[in-house]
């Protein structure tokens, strides 16, 4: 096979963006605003004071400034593990026999294993900056939380870490490194909130969620003094600073002369797929290419291939406010495999706009054998063990290249290897030994948790 391009394209320190990219800024139609709970109208700013830094609340409503310059610090965070490498999956091609040209943008060169660093170092600066005290969060897979304990670290800030409890069980070593970094680690829902308190009386058995554990760290925010809530995915702030990933992307692809006929990232909440997609969607929308994007989310979990496009709770304890995204309801309960950080209920405002608009062409649902299959296979040519989430993404990028063989087309195919899975060894264990199961939710469970969507007068009745 003739290698012309380098198997690894990387940048310098001085080619590395200096600003984040805003997708809101050209957007031909703005999601739906959020929903203030308690008065049923439109958040107004100051409304997410409570639970956001300052600065992010401002960044969050911030739906015209195309470009928000990276503060210095968080820039010399970045330069600490970025830019991170555009690799050419060559062995991976040969073994498929395509004449597709895949490529991943690997963000797993950092001890947090993730992409979720990008906006950990964002979100902990500005909290710095506002003279706060700590921080609180959730983590599903343990990746965010990783990444959250190793800014708050850095930056010299207290955390406390609500991680969804059959992930704080099926990963021990992540809750070790989370905590040697410093931060308290509890498996949610627990005994510590009210809101934990009464979905264990009403789910004694339950392994928790991603909606469950934000519940408990919005509350434990909003009730603790010096103390805000941060967010690794989903929110407007979050796809601002992982941006990052999209604009080196471009310059990288730049570089060697290529650009992708096909973008595709793993999807759960939308920072990775956000992150990856960003700059060659402003080129979608400026009408200059046209680049197939494609979301990738787990069957047990079928968020946009299955849900409802509607106004929703981000947390299943119904503190947060509600935004308009594809969603299986707040109190949809996800199957405990090892989809990892992708168990949940609702996608970014952001992706769920553009993806109901059909500028983001394509969600794909795929089973968990199916993923593993992939992930196993990518790790025996390529040397990289991904992560379960990441390998939603490897396998979709593997179809493609197939199709590809089957029509002779050499498209190129450009896939984020959004982190790594040394901590997800239980999961490939259970794998190898024929001991994992694949689940897809009926109609009938997908019915329970539609039928918890809330009613807005006037808005969804």
């Amino acid at each position: 096979m003739s290698r012309k391009v380098p198997k690894r394209v990387f940048l310098t320190e001085d080619q590395m963006p200096t600003q984040w990219y805003n997708v809101r800024a050209d957007m031909k139609e703005m999601h739906d605003p959020y929903i203030n709970p308690g008065t049923m109208k439109p958040v107004e700013p100051q409304d997410l004071l409570p639970i956001f830094c300052t600065e992010l609340a401002k960044q969050e409503g911030d739906n015209t400034t195309r470009y928000i310059d990276i503060p210095g610090p968080v820039l010399d965070f970045y330069k600490i593990y970025r830019p991170s490498p555009i690799v050419r999956a060559y062995e991976l091609e040969q073994a498929l026999g395509t004449p597709a040209r895949i490529y991943y943008k690997f963000e797993g060169n950092n001890t947090s294993g993730s992409h979720k660093l990008n906006t950990a170092a964002a979100q902990t600066y500005y909290a710095k900056e506002q003279n706060l005290k700590g921080l609180t969060t959730e983590t599903g897979a343990g990746q965010w939380g990783t990444a959250m304990a190793m800014a708050t670290s850095y930056f010299g800030l207290d955390l406390i870490v609500y991680m969804v409890k059959c992930s704080s069980e099926q990963k021990p070593y992540r809750r070790a490194v989370i905590e040697t970094f410093g931060a308290q680690l509890i498996p949610s829902p627990s005994t510590t909130t009210e809101v934990g308190r009464k979905i264990l009386a009403e789910h004694p058995n339950t392994g928790g969620s991603l909606g469950c554990a934000i519940s408990e760290a919005v509350e434990k925010a909003v009730t603790t003094e010096g103390y805000r809530y941060v967010l690794g995915s989903v929110l407007n702030q979050v796809l601002l600073h992982q941006s990052i990933i999209g604009e080196e992307s471009k310059i990288q692809m730049e570089m060697i002369d290529e650009y992708p006929d096909i973008v595709i990232g793993c999807a759960g909440g939308g920072s990775n797929m956000g992150g990856l997609m960003a700059s060659f969607m402003r080129d979608k929308l400026e009408g200059k290419t046209n680049p197939h994007f494609i979301a990738v989310e787990p069957a047990s979990c079928p968020t946009m291939t299955r849900g409802k496009y509607a106004y929703d709770f981000c947390d299943t304890g119904h503190i947060t406010p509600l935004a308009k995204m594809y969603t299986l309801g707040a109190g949809y309960i996800p199957s405990p495999d090892h989809a990892g950080g992708l168990r949940y209920h609702g996608m970014s405002p952001i992706l769920s706009k553009l993806y109901h608009d059909g500028l983001l062409d394509e969600a794909r649902s795929v089973k968990q054998t199916e993923v593993f299959k992939a992930a196993v296979e990518f790790a025996k040519y390529e040397t990289i063990l991904p992560a379960p989430e990441s390998a939603h993404a490897i396998l979709a990028a593997m179809q493609e290249a197939i199709k590809c063989k089957e029509t002779g087309e050499s498209k190129v195919i450009l896939f984020n290897l959004s982190g790594t899975g040394n901590f997800d060894m239980g999961a490939y264990m259970a794998y190898r030994e024929g001991k994992m199961k694949d689940y897809e939710p009926t109609d009938a469970d997908l019915a329970e948790g539609f039928a918890t969507l809330p009613k807005i007068p006037g808005i969804q009745e």
